[in-house]
């Protein structure tokens, strides 16, 4: 069951984040009342930021609420900042994500370079820390789910945040969360902004290689989500400072602190998701952010409601209060990096003593004494009843994915007993618990016996001897040993008999997780060398094929042929000397004998047109002259009577 992410967000409006509240009542703004580019009429200003301000408007082309992010016209013009911000707009825009606060429109009216956006009524992530302080893990959990889905989707299109911090976190009266401000959008793998030879990007929130490296890729969102979750579960950030080169000179040299040592009763997988989002090498990170998100969906399960519903130490009721003054919130800022790192003490906090009130003496009245009885009694046997339906019973504490012998460790300090067995599992590393039973948070008596299974890593299956097995039955053998039969080819073979198998891939005797594909390699047998049957008669050819082992098929279409007598054979598919495997088919084309066409009738023509009549005709002319002109006088054979095509014709000239 989720958290109520809308009763945290009921503080006010935002439109976008990084921005301040400001108190509308005191301040004028010339902008509130008119319309830009002759469409968006601004009705009021929500936020100021360091580069932008932000307005509630109304389009009254749409009539639809809007967020109306203005530069300030002192910065447009410097072409850095405009092209920063129009990169804003391109970015969201490529972002069709439910989580991401979308960019509708972008455009310049006089001094004014706006964005046009999506309209959220509710809070960001800063003003509900500022209110409540630390959260339920629930609540941060919610919250961070979100917004990993959101820069999931920017890391599958190759696009780093760059500035994630509660800020750019907004939260809606509804409950939706929605990331925002990509104005520091980059490129993954890309260096990040050094013209103003200094890092770009809020300090509290920055990963390592950011400071010492200047490169920025999807882990450097990871690293920044880390510090956002530890904030939310104990109510501060985990490097502080008096100045930005303090808080650098932490997060450079000093891992992120177990958020437990902070908020007493936290699980240690939570510690655990937090130091490894948060890992100083950023190749011990979570990839991206959609790996990031994986890993809080199995810590999750692997929590207790009692765990996901405990309140911190740092929560707080929040008290109605007027919005932040302008300034309360951490800036993006360039930190330079010549500046000197100088680690300034944290000031010491009093914890406030409570001091007690005296108070008067009561007055005994008469049946003080009975009335106290009375509970007494009631209590006692509310007690008795709470003791046999829920009092011996407690729940099974969360041991998934911990070391066997942590997980015994914590299983025996809340007085329960343990049994292990071993299973594979594909999922969880050998060593560590892959369930319990009872699960998770389930009820057991206090004393009661938790079995948990301890994982012996992926199973693993060997490749079975196969070698010289007819083909359906080498199938049948890898799929009872767990392996799935691969693709099948075929080769001769003068030792191994027709279609059997001569090898496998992998061998035999290999290991191999179950289902993995193993392909054979069968058979074709002893090779047989196709005969030339060309000219032969068809009886005479069909045993041959048949003493040879061969099959035949006779096509029922004939063709002329000049070099096969009629019902010999004039064509073979394979042709002679291909190598065949025993039961292979041979098929015969048969010859309907040589192909017969009229002779024309040339005598008395000139002898170059008496030529090439014939040749048109698909005949050669041998021509027998005397003089080098003259009449064709005589052909052979004669005109009209017929000669197979492409036969020799002679003439006589004189």
């Amino acid at each position: 069951m989720g958290y109520n992410l809308g009763a945290l967000a009921q503080k006010g409006h935002v439109g976008t984040v990084n921005c301040t509240f400001v108190d509308r009542t005191t301040l004028r703004d010339p902008l509130v009342g008119q319309t830009l580019d002759g469409r968006y009429r601004v009705e009021s200003r929500i936020a100021v930021g360091g580069m932008a301000t932000v307005y509630r408007a109304l389009d009254t082309r749409l009539d639809r609420l809007l967020a109306l992010k203005v530069m300030h016209p002192a910065l447009s013009a410097e072409p850095g900042f405009v092209e920063r911000f129009i990169r804003e707009a391109k970015t969201v825009a490529r972002l069709d994500h439910p989580n991401v606060v979308q960019v509708y429109d972008q455009g310049t009216d006089g001094t004014y370079v706006y964005l046009a956006m999506e309209y959220i009524a509710g809070c960001t992530l800063r003003d509900v820390l500022r209110d409540r302080g630390a959260l339920p893990a629930r609540a941060a959990l919610d919250i961070l789910e979100p917004v990993l889905a959101a820069l999931g989707a920017a890391h599958r299109a190759g696009l780093v945040h760059r500035d994630m911090k509660p800020e750019n976190v907004l939260i809606g009266d509804d409950g939706r969360v929605k990331v925002a401000d990509f104005g520091l959008v980059r490129i993954a793998g890309t260096h990040t902004d050094t013209s103003t030879s200094g890092v770009l990007g809020t300090v509290s929130y920055m990963a390592p290689e950011q400071v010492e490296n200047l490169t920025t890729d999807e882990r450097t969102d990871v690293y920044a989500c880390g510090v956002l979750l530890y904030e939310m579960l104990t109510g501060r950030k985990p490097h502080r400072g008096r100045t930005p080169v303090q808080v650098i000179h932490q997060l450079v040299n000093e891992d992120v602190p177990a958020p437990s040592a902070a908020s007493p009763g936290l699980p240690p997988q939570l510690d655990a998701l937090v130091a490894e989002a948060t890992a100083r090498v950023a190749a011990r990170r979570p990839a991206d952010a959609a790996e990031l998100l994986r890993r809080l969906h199995s810590v999750r399960q692997g929590m207790t409601p009692e765990q996901l519903d405990l309140v911190p130490p740092g929560a707080r009721i929040p008290a109605p209060a007027p919005s932040a003054p302008a300034g309360s919130e951490e800036p993006t800022t360039v930190v330079h990096r010549t500046a000197r790192l100088e680690l300034s003490p944290e000031p010491t906090r009093q914890q406030p003593r409570v001091a007690s009130r005296p108070g008067s003496r009561s007055r005994r009245r008469p049946g003080v004494i009975a009335v106290v009885t009375t509970l007494l009694l009631i209590l006692g046997v509310g007690a008795g009843i709470w003791y046999i339906n829920d009092g011996q019973f407690t729940r099974t504490p969360a041991v998934v994915g911990l070391p066997q012998a942590q997980a015994e460790r914590q299983l025996r300090d809340a007085g329960l007993r343990v049994e292990v067995v071993e299973a594979f599992d594909p999922t969880m590393t050998r060593g560590k618990v892959a369930s319990t039973d009872p699960g998770t948070g389930e009820r057991i008596r206090d004393n009661g016996t938790v079995t948990i299974t301890v994982s012996k890593g992926p199973e693993r299956v060997t490749v079975p001897g196969v070698v010289g097995d007819e083909l359906a039955e080498a199938r049948r053998r890898l799929k009872a040993a767990g392996l799935s039969p691969g693709t099948v080819s075929r080769e001769f073979s003068d030792e191994v008999p027709q279609g059997r198998v001569i090898s496998t891939d992998p061998g035999s005797g290999a290991s191999r997780r179950p289902d993995s594909a193993v392909s054979l390699v069968v058979s074709k047998g002893v090779p047989v060398d196709a005969p030339d049957l060309l000219g032969q008669p068809l009886a005479d050819a069909r045993r041959q094929l048949e003493e040879a082992g061969l099959r035949v098929k006779v096509d029922p279409r004939r063709v002329f042929s000049d070099q096969a007598d009629e019902g010999a054979v004039a064509g073979q598919t394979p042709g002679a000397n291909t190598r065949l495997a025993a039961g292979d088919t041979v098929t015969l084309t048969v010859s309907k004998g040589q192909e017969m066409i009229g002779v024309p009738d040339v005598e008395g023509l000139d002898v170059d047109e008496a030529k090439a009549k014939l040749e048109d005709a698909g005949f050669d002319v041998r021509v027998i002259q005397f003089f080098f002109t003259g009449q064709v006088n005589n052909q052979s054979p004669a005109g009209g009577t017929e000669a197979p095509k492409g036969s020799t014709i002679t003439l006589w000239v004189r």
